[in-house]
């Protein structure tokens, strides 16, 4: 699926300048973006030349993290996108020390469980992460909770801008 792209699609880290455009992408992807205020150096996009058409979002808490947006552009949908901005943000975890990666979801979680995510009960998600915004305000109590533990090999080269 990495390689049905029509045309040349890049993951790299997100400029500052394309916030807003993250910021919209959310909105058309029907996603909440109160509070968004992405750390940049755990951010990613997915970019058609210049267009942002994709983005994932990580939230570090010492050996865990919560992976809070991955986006795509409908229009750059079911090419394996969605895909590869959650392993590289799997990757970008782990290369930052993260063991545990976590994340809610109302509606996506047979594409997080093909990622090899598995639901857990909220109680089981550390406090650190349980006081985070999207789990205090955003996402309502009956989102599913899943995690995916970073021990094994992740298994794609590093994060760093490459064509797609």
């Amino acid at each position: 699926m990495e390689n049905e792209y029509s045309e040349k699609v890049t993951i790299d880290r997100v400029e500052k300048d394309e916030l807003p455009r993250i910021l919209a992408l959310l909105d058309q992807c029907g996603l909440p973006k109160d509070n968004l205020e992405p750390d940049l150096s755990t951010t990613l996009v997915a970019r058609n030349n210049s267009r942002v058409v994709g983005c994932s979002v990580l939230e570090l808490y010492d050996e865990c993290a919560l992976l809070a947006y991955v986006a795509v552009e409908q229009s750059f949908q079911r090419r394996g996108l969605g895909q590869r901005l959650t392993k590289d943000a799997l990757d970008l975890a782990k290369h930052r020390g993260v063991r545990t990666v976590y994340l809610l979801t109302e509606t996506a979680g047979p594409f997080f469980s093909k990622l090899g995510f598995e639901s857990i009960p909220r109680s089981d998600v550390p406090q650190e992460v349980q006081h985070s915004f999207e789990f205090t305000t955003l996402c309502p109590i009956t989102a599913q909770v899943m995690r995916i533990s970073l021990k094994e090999e992740i298994g794609h080269q590093p994060i760093q801008s490459r064509e797609r």
